[in-house]
């Protein structure tokens, strides 16, 4: 799926948390319904098999509980796509990245290929909609959640190019496949940040640590050999950069990806590099944006949520923009697309006890105009208002209310987008508020049960506040729009 990713190292953070955050978009022409909810060991399947590759794999009898964020419809497989799990593991998969034809020549995609003209069915390899649900019930740290992910994509193949992210509350690291069989891995460095724009991102790597000691680097068993044989590095000086072996240089990724990674590191770092005019040392259409950077300042949750959220404003990029010269307008894909499916920003904070460290926050719809909202993990259910997720839109559930509200305001933007700004703002404080009224109340209890209670209870409470925002800004936008209607006459009846 088109998507975008950010990581945030513990030291980069302004409170010494993990984050890790992703975009799940729908492909162009449709929108995929998501929920929020928990899976418990009795509803985890032991025999799992795919919608789309009909790959089967045995999985182990001890699943964990997890929450995730699967599709709300059937029809097309779990999609899990992010979650925590009871060892306080979190993971959000998958990013759909780019390969080049030198890789997909010489490890081939494991497609499925249905059974026709007298010849059986060959089931393809894993993919997004598999990986969440067979690695996360069964990982106890981010690093064994590389190694279970690295050993299934050896054994079954992937039928795409993809990036995962694991974490707990020491480490994060990124594992990008390659081709059908192989895969590397990067730990996030502490100090720094990372973005994904659906494009292989990792541009150095150390091939003696990840066939060795293994401290900031893993890697397929055999990837060095691989490399070798079919000659893809194409570096002048020895020094392996992984983008330019495996990944691509189109003139797509100039319209579709690198304008995305420009725009993050061009808001978290705006003096450390020139960003813009004849000089700039990075471009929109740079092929060598960093992988990872240090940011200037340490990042918040909302710092994660603008850049996700980014339809390049401030530039001549954006599709909003009532200034300035309007031939560049749109040229560019937004981060804070129409098709944004849901955002998850799993923030693992270590200033808490561990049951209660970790927070979800969750967003639907577009994120230019949705709200992010902050959940205890480690929890045994969710709100309906997040959980309930129908087929037919309907305002009792937050995917939809969102839906609603984003393409009300996006067609309203002059005169509603006030309304979105003072929606943003207000369920972010009144999140931040819930959440630190309720670890308060968990500092003074310490019965585990109880404590459970308390952090349901809170989760209950901040969807009751989205809720009663969301439909408030329903109707602002509503009126607003309303009012524009190409009917609309200024003389009222006498």
């Amino acid at each position: 799926m088109p998507c975008t990713t950010i990581l945030v190292g513990k030291k980069a953070s302004y409170d010494g948390s993990t984050m890790i955050a992703r975009n799940d978009d729908s492909g162009s022409g449709h929108f995929t319904a998501k929920k929020f909810v928990v899976t418990h060991p009795e509803e985890q399947l032991r025999k799992y098999k795919s919608e789309i590759s009909h790959v089967e794999i045995e999985l182990p009898d001890n699943p964990m509980r997890y929450t995730s964020m699967p599709n709300a419809l059937k029809g097309e497989g779990v999609w899990a796509a992010s979650g925590v799990n009871e060892a306080n593991v979190g993971m959000t998969a998958t990013e759909t990245i780019t390969s080049n034809p030198r890789v997909l020549g010489a490890d081939p995609l494991v497609v499925y290929q249905p059974a026709e003209d007298g010849k059986e069915e060959i089931a393809g390899g894993i993919g997004e909609e598999d990986i969440v649900y067979i690695v996360l019930p069964y990982i106890h740290s981010a690093r064994e959640g590389v190694k279970r992910l690295g050993s299934l994509l050896e054994k079954y193949g992937t039928y795409e190019m993809n990036g995962i992210a694991f974490q707990d509350k020491d480490e994060i690291w990124w594992l990008e496949t390659i081709g059908g069989h192989h895969w590397m891995a990067r730990r996030v460095p502490d100090n720094m940040y990372v973005v994904m724009p659906n494009q292989l991102g990792i541009d150095s790597f150390d091939l003696e640590d990840a066939l060795g000691e293994q401290k900031e680097y893993m890697c397929s068993a055999d990837l060095k050999e691989f490399i070798e044989k079919y000659h893809l590095d194409l570096s002048m000086d020895g020094v392996l950069n992984p983008r330019d072996a495996f990944g691509s240089h189109d003139d797509a990724d100039h319209v579709y990806n690198t304008p995305r990674a420009w725009f993050m590191e061009r808001y978290l770092n705006p003096h450390t590099k020139k960003w813009d005019g004849p000089d700039a040392d990075f471009t929109p259409a740079s092929d060598d944006i960093p992988w990872c950077m240090v940011p200037e300042k340490k990042i918040t949750v909302e710092d994660v949520k603008y850049v996700l959220s980014a339809h390049f404003q401030g530039t001549l990029y954006d599709p909003y923009a009532a200034y300035g010269d309007k031939s560049m307008k749109g040229a560019f894909r937004s981060i804070g697309i129409n098709r944004n499916d849901f955002l998850s920003v799993i923030q693992m904070r270590t200033d808490q006890p561990e049951d209660t460290g970790i927070l979800e926050w969750v967003a639907f719809a577009s994120n230019a105009f949705n709200v992010l909202v902050p959940f205890y993990a480690g929890v045994t259910k969710t709100p309906e208002y997040l959980a309930n997720t129908t087929a037919e839109v309907s305002t009792d559930n937050f995917y939809w209310s969102s839906r609603m509200i984003a393409a009300m305001a996006d067609a309203s933007y002059r005169s509603s987008v006030f309304h979105i700004e003072r929606y943003q703002e207000h369920v972010m404080a009144k999140g931040h508020e819930l959440i630190n009224t309720y670890d308060a109340l968990l500092a003074k209890e310490s019965d585990a049960q109880k404590r459970m209670e308390l952090k349901e209870e809170a989760n209950e409470k901040i969807a009751e506040m989205v809720k009663k925002a969301a439909a408030d800004t329903l109707n602002k936008v509503l009126f607003e729009l309303s009012s524009q209607m190409k009917n609309a006459y200024s003389r009222s009846d006498a």
